[in-house]
């Protein structure tokens, strides 16, 4: 089955942890085992998994990717001016696989989903696909 989730954004760079909204999608499809890919539709914009227990760990993750894609360079071409957030969607990627077990995300103890702004305020979607199995 395919969901659409959408979200708001509130800040040029951003990590919202989404990890309750994939598992509320789960848990009402009563998939028990199989899969669920999490799949951001833009090109700005990414999907994480990482720990979600600190939000240090946010705030590090995106000062390093504006260390490494600063918002402004000499080079950059794009006419929009929005490099920087294609480059860190790049890195980032547009998608993350969970594996369901017994009904479940099969997430580390530690571990959350993210959908990752790059470039907003803005309004987005996200896609879940669940493939049981």
């Amino acid at each position: 089955m395919l969901y659409t989730k959408n979200l708001s954004t509130s800040r040029r760079d951003e990590m919202k942890d989404i990890t309750r909204e994939v598992e509320q999608v789960v848990r009402e499809s009563g998939a028990q085992n199989g899969t669920v890919l999490i799949y951001c539709p833009h090109t700005t914009a990414g999907i994480a998994i990482n720990e979600n227990a600190d939000p240090d760990v946010k705030h590090d993750v995106l000062l390093r990717l504006n260390e490494v894609y600063p918002w402004e360079h000499p080079e950059y071409r794009h006419a929009e001016g929005n490099t920087a957030s294609h480059l860190k969607s790049i890195t980032t990627g547009p998608s993350q696989t969970v594996i369901i077990h017994e009904g479940r995300l099969l997430l580390g103890r530690w571990q959350g989903i993210y959908f990752c702004e790059f470039d907003g305020p803005r309004q987005r979607e996200y896609f879940l696909k669940l493939m049981e199995g």
